[in-house]
């Protein structure tokens, strides 16, 4: 059985412009696959520039692959027809970063709910509608009383995110790619937005694709993580192995950076200096090298491919060379 969705071996590079010739490379090589029996929750975590919201905007066919392809139940996006296309829009649906900007405040919040129902489900009546819409607030824990009929400046942020979620919802789409969705609301706020997203996964079997830059969030919410620097997955596998045991030094770095609760344990102090001075880097070099603080001499010569160090885990480190190299080079963990 084909998998739901899958990017395989995609990479996207930008241009800066017609009269330049310089290139950004934003993801390279990058593989994840959703599984099409057991709805799952992934997380695709990473500092800001590491190519999560590219990798993001690709599974949903707002971007092009530079290179690679992104496939839905087996077939690439860019060979869809028109009938294929909409229903692939209507079953990976996207909860974006800003709740705020998403919204016309010209128009009441429901504009965004009976949008997406009247270009879906054209022959919906007036109570269908209406009986759609509240069953959707209430599946994200939002009273349709009090929130029908208002203007998007008039909920708070948490609230104006959670419709966001029931707007996805109301298409009954079988994957929801949420790109930093509680980034830009109060810390009060986050835990209910998650509880949100983890309800409609466990009642209503949607996947879940959650972007982070918080691993604690991640960690709570997900089964499997992707750790991605500088456009490249550096580590994937089960979220126990790869939080509670990182292997790969980024990751290391990431985890320690985590504060922890008893003011009287240091945390933060793993020293994270390149033995090696990164101006002999090239194209073709491993991404963290001028970073490292095991950085070797094949590190600056060659990026490394995916070691299967775990059952459950794969690492591009040349740390882990006596592992064998994942079957595909740039799969990660499915």
């Amino acid at each position: 059985m084909a998998p739901l969705l899958e990017a395989r071996n995609v990479s996207k590079v930008f241009g800066s412009g017609l009269l330049s010739r310089q290139q950004t490379v934003a993801l390279q090589a990058a593989s994840v696959t959703i599984d099409d029996d057991t709805p799952s929750i992934v997380a695709i975590a990473g500092e800001s520039g590491s190519g999560k919201t590219t990798l993001a905007r690709l599974l949903l066919g707002i971007t092009k692959p530079t290179t690679g392809q992104i496939l839905y139940q087996g077939r690439d996006l860019r060979q869809l027809d028109g009938p294929q296309w909409r229903t692939f829009r209507r079953e990976v649906q996207a909860v974006f970063q800003d709740p705020f900007e998403v919204y016309n405040p010209f128009y009441k919040v429901d504009h965004a709910l009976t949008m997406p129902i009247g270009k879906f489900f054209p022959k919906a009546s007036a109570v269908e509608t209406q009986q759609m819409m509240e069953e959707a607030l209430q599946a994200v824990g939002l009273r349709p009383e009090e929130t029908l009929g208002r203007y998007p400046h008039q909920l708070s942020g948490g609230q104006r995110q959670r419709v966001m979620v029931a707007r996805a919802l109301l298409l009954k789409p079988r994957i929801i790619v949420a790109d930093e969705p509680v980034s830009m609301v109060d810390a009060s706020l986050r835990a209910t937005i998650l509880e949100s997203l983890l309800k409609v996964h466990k009642a209503f079997g949607i996947s879940i694709v959650y972007i982070t830059h918080d691993l604690t969030t991640a960690y709570q919410l997900s089964e499997r993580i992707l750790m991605m620097y500088r456009g490249n997955i550096v580590e994937a596998g089960d979220v126990d192995l790869v939080i509670k045991a990182p292997q790969h030094p980024y990751t290391q770095l990431l985890i320690d950076s985590i504060p922890l609760p008893n003011p009287k344990l240091h945390w933060g102090q793993r020293e994270m200096q390149a033995r090696q001075s990164g101006d002999h880097l090239t194209a073709a070099s491993c991404r963290f090298a001028d970073r490292c603080p095991q950085v070797m001499d094949i590190c600056c010569q060659q990026a490394p491919p995916l070691y299967q160090t775990d059952a459950r885990r794969v690492v591009s480190c040349y740390l882990y060379a006596d592992a064998p190299v994942a079957a595909n080079e740039h799969a990660t963990v499915a």
